[in-house]
């Protein structure tokens, strides 16, 4: 198992040493060991685009001949678990989960009593978003803007499908948002913004989830990824000598990787009588990272059918000892915290998934899957490049 080294060489310790190049500082987590803040700070601007889905691991066994192979990118680790809901949090807020307390796409809320998806804020079942609920998401989140901690002219670029989203406006601060559809018109905005002249520094955080999504419903080893890498590569590549002259650091880095799974490997709860019954909740988290919340009194049984369901393909751990181990971070835990990740964690081995289903849920099978702590999931690449 790889776990998020927060003590240096973490996503989370890139954004503190971003945070004090820019003239911030209040994060509790140490500058990452491969980036110095003064290097940061001799910049004019700064770009930080987040590539979702692209693992380490798979830059350099797929990207030979690509532009970003070539920069030599640094290996981070991403957090726990290592899926978007978290990692991006910690990109728009600079804390870790254990601060932030997002860890994983469906999540139970105690003061809500419900699971939701946390991105789009809706509920697992289905349903209108928070803000149509009548409940400000301001008040789940309860995050300091990150964005109103430095000495820059902040811009988020977020897809159009999200860029209005209850979740970006929640952690936006003073920081502007501007939309687009391709990665091509991301690209030119940020060149636009870089090329004209401005009394002040500018930090420029831009988002691009189609290799995710293509990673999903093809396998990360698929034609369509490979294909849509090297497109993007090309961007990038352009986007670098359009900006060239402007005092610009570049960074290009992921929130986590994928891992293909397959059929055999998805290992339904609802398969086995009586096991979903020992849960007073549905699996939360994420299929490769579920938390699990049995019923009182019914622990040692849910273990048990859990050993004879699925055998060692699924390791257990009490979700108190992740805590004390440090896989969700370093410091005070956010007093929501331990409610939003269970009793026990599920981790799947190889590349199982674990899955349930509520009443009426479509199934949604993916072929690359994320959340997990195997090397193609936690390890991320970082490229700096000063233009």
């Amino acid at each position: 198992m790889v776990f998020p080294d927060y003590s240096g060489g973490s996503i989370v310790n890139l954004i503190a040493s971003v945070e004090l190049g820019l003239g911030g500082g209040s994060s509790i987590y140490p500058p990452l060991r491969t980036l110095d803040p003064q290097w940061v700070a001799q910049h004019r601007n700064l770009v930080l685009l987040v590539i979702d889905g692209l693992g380490y691991r798979y830059l350099e066994e797929t990207g030979n001949h690509t532009w970003l192979r070539a920069q030599q990118p640094h290996r981070l680790t991403s957090v726990f678990p290592s899926t978007t809901a978290a990692a991006i949090t910690s990109f728009l807020t600079g804390d870790a989960p254990q601060q932030h307390a997002l860890t994983g796409w469906h999540m139970y809320f105690r003061e809500l009593g419900s699971v939701l998806a946390v991105l789009p804020g809706e509920p697992r079942y289905g349903g209108s978003g928070l803000r149509q609920a009548g409940v400000a998401p301001e008040m789940l989140f309860n995050h300091l803007p990150w964005f109103d901690r430095i000495a820059a002219d902040s811009f988020i670029l977020s897809p159009r499908s999200i860029a209005g989203s209850d979740f970006n406006l929640s952690h936006r601060g003073r920081a502007q948002i501007l939309d687009f559809v391709t990665l091509e018109e991301c690209l030119r905005l940020m060149a636009r913004l870089l090329n004209t002249g401005s009394k002040n520094r500018r930090y420029l955080y831009g988002y691009w989830p189609a290799l995710d999504q293509l990673g999903h419903l093809h396998g990360i080893g698929s034609r369509q990824v490979r294909g849509h890498l090297m497109e993007l590569d090309a961007l990038l590549r352009d986007f670098v000598e359009r900006v060239r002259g402007t005092d610009t650091l570049v960074l290009v880095t992921a929130d986590h990787g994928l891992l293909d799974t397959r059929e055999a490997a998805i290992l339904y709860l609802e398969a086995h009588s009586g096991l979903a019954d020992t849960l007073m909740l549905p699996l939360c988290g994420e299929r490769r990272a579920a938390y699990a919340y049995p019923w009182p009194g019914r622990a040692e049984e849910f273990i048990d059918r859990l050993g004879a369901a699925f055998g060692d393909r699924v390791e257990v751990i009490p979700s108190e000892d992740l805590v004390r181990r440090g896989a969700f971070g370093l410091g005070d835990p956010n007093p929501r915290l331990r409610e939003r990740i269970g009793v026990y964690t599920l981790l799947p081995r190889d590349n199982f998934v674990v899955v349930d289903r509520l009443l009426g849920e479509r199934g949604f099978e993916q072929v690359g899957v994320h959340g997990g702590t195997s090397e193609e999931e936690m390890y991320v690449p970082l490229v700096a490049c000063s233009v």
